[in-house]
Formats: structure tokens, C-alpha cells, sequence
């Protein structure tokens, strides 16, 4: 199999791509308000708009913290999807996770390994191959959870077509 070292992407064009995906989520909650953000749909397993947008927060830091930059990192995963809270101060630590993601991302070297572990995770799976995969990674998961929140806030504004 063939690797190419460079794929043509910078750090900062991926970092511009996460941010825009979080802030698209970050302004579908605004839009929401207090009451439906925090609202999940009467759905097996759905989350709330609000959780959605916590637990890409906590990816961005778990994976840009501790497997990118090696600081360690406290997670509860479960609590992130279960959080419920002001959209407003939601909308503040977004931001804040924005620029803290950014400086982990400007410090990251994309093609060596990841200066922190993840448990349970290891050499074989993708997101630990090397600090660029982990980037990639937090991509994939706020692209991935913007859809989802997309659907959900159809649901809970009854767009949804049935």
C-alpha cells in the first residue's frame, strides 16, 4: 500500500474546517433556544442538541489535549451527550474550545506519533497512527454529529417529513 506524507492540507485549513462545522452547531443551538436545545427527541437514544454540541467540545479536547499535545485530560463521555444547560454558556465555551483546539492543532506535528495515549485505543486503529490522524479524527467526528444535530433539530421543530 502506498502513503503519502502530504495530502495538501494544512493544519489550519483542517483546524478552519472544525471550527466552522462547531460553529454552524454552536448557532443551530443559539437558534433553538434554552428549551429545545436542551430537549431530546422522543427517539431510542437521541440527544439533545445541547449534549451533541458538549460532547464535540469534549473531542476536540480530549483528542487535541491529551493524544495531540500530552496534557492530560479528565472525560466522562457519557456526561457530555447527558449535559443539559444555557445555550449561552454554551455558545461562550465553544468559543473558548475553539481557540484552545487551535493552539493544541499550531503545535501539533502531523506525521509523528501522538504525544498521549487514548485507552483502550492503539497502533491499529487509525486516530492513533500519528497526530495528524487524530486531527483528522476530531474532524470526522464534529462533521459526523453536525448531521446528526442537523436531523435532530428538524425533529424537535417537526420538519421532520413522515
Amino acid at each position: 500500500m502506498r502513503h503519502d506524507d502530504r495530502v495538501g492540507i494544512s493544519v489550519d485549513e483542517l483546524v478552519s474546517y472544525t471550527e466552522r462545522a462547531v460553529d454552524q452547531m454552536a448557532d443551530i443551538v443559539a437558534g433553538l433556544g434554552d428549551d429545545l436545545a436542551n430537549r431530546r427527541p422522543a427517539l431510542p437514544g437521541a440527544n439533545s442538541p445541547y449534549g451533541i454540541l458538549r460532547h464535540c467540545l469534549g473531542v476536540m479536547e480530549f483528542w487535541g489535549g491529551q493524544v495531540i499535545a500530552g496534557r492530560a485530560v479528565e472525560r466522562d463521555r457519557d456526561a457530555e451527550f447527558k449535559a443539559t444547560g444555557s445555550v449561552a454558556g454554551l455558545v461562550v465555551a465553544t468559543q473558548q474550545a475553539k481557540e484552545t483546539f487551535r493552539a493544541d492543532a499550531d503545535a501539533a506535528d502531523p506525521a509523528a506519533p501522538p504525544r498521549g495515549i487514548h485507552p483502550g485505543k492503539g497502533p491499529p486503529d487509525l486516530e492513533t497512527l500519528s497526530q495528524g490522524s487524530a486531527l483528522l479524527h476530531v474532524l470526522e467526528e464534529v462533521t459526523q454529529h453536525l448531521g446528526q444535530m442537523e436531523l435532530t433539530r428538524d425533529v424537535l421543530r417537526d420538519r421532520w417529513p413522515g
